[in-house]
């Protein structure tokens, strides 16, 4: 080999080659770190003063455009690079040099323009990101015009093959993309499933209505106004419950709402005074009902329970007649989870797990209750309780003794009342 080869147009090539590779594992590093950095992490470095970050943040709300400056720029580098080589190798080598090049340029940009650093913007994203920004903010201004032109060409290709893009879509919405990681972290055994089930029931409560959690007109305790006032306070005595919704002649004419505490004051003033005894009236006492309709979501009515500093709703159906009731409690449940006192203390569980591994569950449990505290994934779109889920899957009220299979699963229905399933015995087919 003439060793005059290797003058100072040698060494500049070499050196031009080199600082193209390191720009391209700079544009690797960067493409990875900004994509795969978490908007939540820095957004809390932003709002600690960090300037990287909230530069982060911004470039990549459009990642189309970001994410095509910087292939523009990585695969500008990347071939001028090769170009460069293959003419340094042939050179050197002559015609052999082209292969040559192209072995050694593949191994170089495998290695230090992609592995390399990209292995260290996934193991240091944020950070990454945050160091990365200032200068993929000039190359995405730089190369604006011509990434704007290719993104209409995509698009116009794209059209040509009935594939529309929305440009503001989101390919995972931010629930999902919580919700997804909750999932994932506690198959990996890092969230718990009490505190998985949480975050969920939070994020789920706009998607859900009051007539999924409401408790139902049939298992509603009431208070006749027509009664004595020495039953209607045995009555309270005896109940689990502080309000009890007050009906005069006919269940669907709810006048108000008794609270025991309020009834209670009214007693303590009263009691020693026989006459004042007979002629008290139940309603007087009574808070002013509070209706709502039962497609109002969770999430509305927790606001409205908060604004109005109530705890009690009646639920009612489009035309007017009572569905059931919901309390501030029933809606907390969908977030923490069942919630008992004393007076709960001896409430059979709706759930019971038997000793063969299937599972005794009341028909009133709710879908989403048994799919949370089994782990199951049993479909709640057509009906919200159990019960509800065979009698739509069979078609028909079934007796006990009937066995259905269905979704998987092997239900036999142990008790009914009336028109209503009220015990199933369930388990798994596999």
């Amino acid at each position: 080999m003439d060793t005059s080869l290797f003058d100072a147009s040698f060494w500049t090539t070499a050196g031009g080659i080199l600082l193209l590779l390191v720009f391209s594992g700079l544009f690797s590093g960067s493409e990875t770190a900004l994509t795969a950095a978490s908007r939540g992490k820095l957004r809390a470095n932003a709002d600690k003063g960090s300037k990287g970050a909230e530069q982060a943040l911004k470039i990549t709300e459009d990642n189309e455009r970001l994410i095509g400056s910087v292939l523009l720029g990585n695969n500008l580098v990347n071939i001028l690079a090769t170009s460069l080589a293959t003419a340094l190798f042939t050179r050197l080598f002559g015609e052999s040099g082209v292969a040559l090049a192209t072995m050694v340029m593949t191994l170089l940009v495998l290695i230090f323009a992609e592995v390399l650093p990209k292995t260290y913007a996934i193991t240091n994203a944020e950070v990454a990101a945050a160091r990365a920004a200032p200068m993929i903010t000039l190359i995405v201004k730089v190369f604006s015009p011509i990434v704007s032109a290719v993104r209409a060409l995509v698009r116009l290709v794209l059209r040509m093959f009935g594939v529309q893009i929305d440009p503001d879509s989101q390919i995972l919405a931010v629930r999902e993309e919580i919700a997804g990681a909750l999932h994932l972290g506690h198959s990996e055994g890092v969230v718990e499933k009490e505190d998985r089930d949480r975050i969920l029931g939070a994020l789920d409560l706009n998607d859900r209505y009051v007539e999924e959690v409401m408790l139902h007109r049939s298992s509603i305790e009431m208070i006749n106004a027509e009664d004595s006032i020495e039953d209607i306070l045995a009555q309270c005595l005896e109940s689990n419950h502080t309000r009890l919704p007050l009906f005069k002649g006919d269940q669907e004419n709810i006048i108000g709402v008794v609270h025991a505490k309020d009834l209670m004051r009214a007693m303590d003033t009263i009691l020693r005074d026989e006459e004042a005894m007979k002629a008290f009236d139940i309603a007087s006492v009574a808070m002013k009902p509070y209706f709502i309709p039962d497609t109002t979501s969770l999430d509305e009515q927790m606001r409205q329970f908060l604004r109005r500093r109530t705890h009690f709703a009646l639920v009612v159906d489009e035309y007017g007649s009572i569905e059931g009731l919901i309390t501030l409690e029933d809606i907390l449940e969908e977030i923490v989870g069942q919630i008992t006192d004393e007076f709960d203390a001896e409430a059979e569980l709706p759930i019971k797990k038997a000793e063969d591994g299937t599972y005794i569950v009341e028909g009133h449990m709710t879908i989403r209750d048994l799919n949370r505290a089994t782990e199951w994934n049993l479909p709640d779109d057509e009906a919200n309780t159990i019960a509800g889920l065979v009698i739509h899957e069979a078609q028909t009220i079934p007796t006990p003794g009937q066995v259905f299979s269905f979704h998987g699963f092997r239900f036999l229905v142990l008790a009914r009342e009336a028109n209503r399933i009220t015990k199933l015995k369930i388990r798994p087919l596999q």
